[in-house]
């Protein structure tokens, strides 16, 4: 599934190479907030904590299809920790795990975007792409990763500096279905004999970053 996905994005970017008016380098610093995550199928099925806030940074290569439209190819990460209380199925007790996260956001996202002025330029979109989880249990000397659906939707503003920089300010939300399970995380002897159920994970960010525009004239400007 990864390897087609990687080869659907080479050959998409090829294309927009081509078509593109300009392309724009995106470079981004934000606050990903706290999410809560849960799941009760049973009394000894179940999990139960938080993914901790903290950095979410990446970078992005946009490619300016029209004067106000763009689209984005882009990457985000995130190490943080979610402390979580869950059923040991082989223990047959509640445990509680600060486990390891480094959470990759991998996406293609659109970009709609008019001029307000001379210098401000807002904007916003869908993303959709994938999530890959990667995940530990310092607990169970347990480590695993896994690759889900990931969409999501942003606002921002582009302020242009000059023709060539700007400064970005955005709010996004970020979603991957059934990114947290009891199998991955918990290390209690696989998929089979862990916990099972699954729950959404929904990232509420704000920050911001740089942006690079690279041929003809800034989005901001003309």
């Amino acid at each position: 599934m990864k390897k087609i996905f990687f080869a659907f994005l080479i050959f998409l970017c090829s294309g927009l190479c081509l078509q593109a008016q300009n392309i724009r380098l995106n470079l981004y610093g934000n606050y990903v907030f706290d999410d809560h995550v849960d799941s009760y199928y049973s009394t000894t099925n179940y999990f139960n904590g938080t993914i901790q806030g903290g950095l979410l940074w990446g970078a992005g290569l946009e490619f300016r299809l029209q004067q106000h439209y763009g689209i984005e190819l882009m990457y985000m990460r995130q190490d943080t920790h979610a402390p979580t209380e869950y059923w040991d199925q082989q223990e047959d007790e509640v445990r509680h795990s600060n486990l390891k996260l480094g959470i990759n956001w991998i996406m293609l996202g659109g970009a709609r975007s008019f001029r307000a002025n001379e210098h401000v330029e807002p904007y916003g979109g869908l993303m959709l792409g994938m999530c890959i989880v990667d995940a530990e249990n310092p607990d169970k000397n347990s480590s695993a990763s896994t690759t889900k659906f990931g969409w999501g939707f942003r606002l921002g503003t582009n302020i242009w500096v000059n023709e060539a920089i700007g400064i970005k300010l955005q709010a996004q939300l970020l979603s991957a279905t059934q990114a947290a399970g009891g199998g991955l995380y918990f290390g209690t002897g696989g998929a089979g004999a862990g916990v099972t159920t699954y729950s959404t994970m929904y990232q509420f960010v704000l920050g911001g970053g740089l942006t690079f525009k690279f041929g003809g004239h800034s989005g901001g400007n003309k």
